[in-house]
């Protein structure tokens, strides 16, 4: 069992106790559900930068990576530093994350908000409109083609953007369908956590223009990204490359600055 599988038999439990505590009306009566939602993938269109940066406390393959850093602080330099986006972390047992970091960066930042999470139900997309989300990520390695066609589907019903990750070319053949809005081809193999930009590369024809392709993990630098825009990449996800400082959102001001 890879570190996937554990992380997604774990969020199934989690799912269904969150279920029994907050129902679904008082989710949809919240007062951010009717918030009009932002569109990253508008925003990568027009963006010469693409950066969306990421709020990040630790993870399984790098355990701590910041654990003092406020969300607040971070989102609003991270929107201060021009980044088109912020991904908002909220794994609790993995990755240190919660709901009320997506709440906090949704009060302090004006920016599209990506809740970063294992999704594997329609009630966590319920959460992430009620907290404060612009966009959902959905991981093809963890759902069939019918789960990402129901989840997709059930996301653009929300307003909400659909960034979907793939690993290989098997993950991304599955999941190409129009409810989906962004292509994320992640760099990091999950079985060995090796980071390779070749992933991003050779996937790259594989994806129709229809989708704005963004490309995660492993993006440390500015001549990755030189690296990545001829294959039509629009989109960068940046993490621990900027959390891993003491100042994350100034790093983001100076990585973004020299672009």
């Amino acid at each position: 069992m890879n570190i996937l599988d554990k992380i997604v038999a774990d969020k199934r439990i989690e799912v269904e106790l969150r279920k029994g505590l907050i129902p679904v009306s008082q989710l949809e009566n919240s007062i951010l559900f009717e918030r009009p939602t932002i569109s990253l993938a508008k925003k990568l269109r027009n963006s010469t930068t693409g950066i969306i940066a990421e709020h990040k406390r630790r993870s399984p393959s790098k355990s701590v990576i910041n654990q003092t850093s406020s969300v607040w602080e971070v989102a609003k330099g991270y929107e201060t530093a021009g980044a088109c986006g912020m991904s908002v972390l909220t794994d609790g047992k993995y990755f240190g994350g919660s709901l009320d970091d997506l709440l906090t960066a949704r009060a302090s930042s004006n920016l599209p908000l990506l809740r970063k999470e294992f999704i594997v139900d329609q009630y966590q997309l319920l959460e992430a409109k009620a907290y404060g989300a612009d966009v959902c990520l959905l991981i093809a390695a963890c759902l069939t083609r019918q789960e990402i066609k129901h989840l997709s589907e059930f996301a653009k019903s929300l307003q909400l953007d659909v960034l979907l990750e793939v690993h290989n070319q098997e993950e991304l053949e599955k999941s190409l369908m129009p409810s989906l809005d962004m292509l994320g081809v992640n760099n990091r193999n999950l079985k060995t956590f090796e980071v390779s930009l070749e992933t991003s590369k050779s996937l790259s024809t594989q994806i129709p223009n229809d989708f704005v392709k963004v490309s995660e993990s492993g993006i440390s630098s500015i001549e990755a990204i030189k690296e990545l825009q001829p294959f039509g990449y629009q989109g960068f996800l940046i993490g621990e490359n900027f959390m891993k400082t003491n100042n994350p959102a100034q790093s983001a001001i100076d990585f973004i600055n020299m672009i």
